[in-house]
């Protein structure tokens, strides 16, 4: 048994190791920005990682720039997530950075190439994901992975008021697992909070200079 932590409790969650998992996919891609990496974003990871041997994130907004709807890295953000995972399950998961691209089908040949540089011909691949809002239309891209389609989890939790209860101080304990708490914990005092706090009390969107 491995074990994560959520609000101060500790929750145990069982290693995907090969005797117990089952190999439909090779890959599952999760497309997400996960600013921040919430608890529904983890259910969905630790499902995928029962269905498939591994799991590729496609971190959505990957330029190297911050602003109050995307504070953090994708270098950040991947160290944000895999610390909400045991060692054998880090291994297991894979990023590809996608940068913004506003127009859709190039941004959908982005990815497809970006995934590809990951897997192989023969590999068995699927996407994740859930149908929340018209915001979600991205997962109808992708015809040829076989849609592994999840119900709502964590009540439609949306990273957006997490963002702003943050920016206004606030970090609410109960949506996070314990590594992405400790890492909002810490950012807190780094300098860029603080401009990226202003930038949010001015309702300022322009990236930080």
């Amino acid at each position: 048994m491995s074990h994560f932590q959520i609000a101060g409790a500790t929750h145990e969650f069982i290693n995907h190791d090969d005797s117990v998992m089952n190999d439909k996919f090779d890959y599952l891609v999760f497309i997400g920005r996960f600013q921040p990496f919430h608890l529904a974003h983890m259910q969905t990871i630790l499902i995928a990682l029962k269905q498939s041997k591994n799991v590729i994130l496609a971190l959505g907004s990957a330029q190297n720039e911050r602003n109050i709807k995307n504070p953090f890295t994708a270098e950040e953000r991947q160290q944000m997530i895999l610390s909400n995972f045991s060692p054998a399950d880090q291994q297991r998961i894979k990023f590809v950075n996608v940068i913004d691209v506003y127009n859709d089908e190039k941004w959908q040949q982005l990815v497809k190439s970006l995934v590809a540089e990951i897997i192989q011909p023969t590999d068995r691949i699927g996407l994740i994901g859930h149908f929340k809002d018209d915001s979600s239309y991205y997962l109808k891209f992708f015809p040829e992975w076989e849609m592994v389609e999840l119900d709502s989890l964590q009540g439609s939790m949306s990273a957006t008021p997490m963002r702003e209860a943050f920016y206004r101080g606030e970090i609410i304990e109960t949506a996070f697992p314990l590594g992405t708490s400790e890492f909002l914990h810490k950012f807190k005092q780094n300098p860029i909070y603080l401009q990226l706090q202003n930038k949010f009390l001015s309702q300022d969107k322009s990236n930080l200079s």
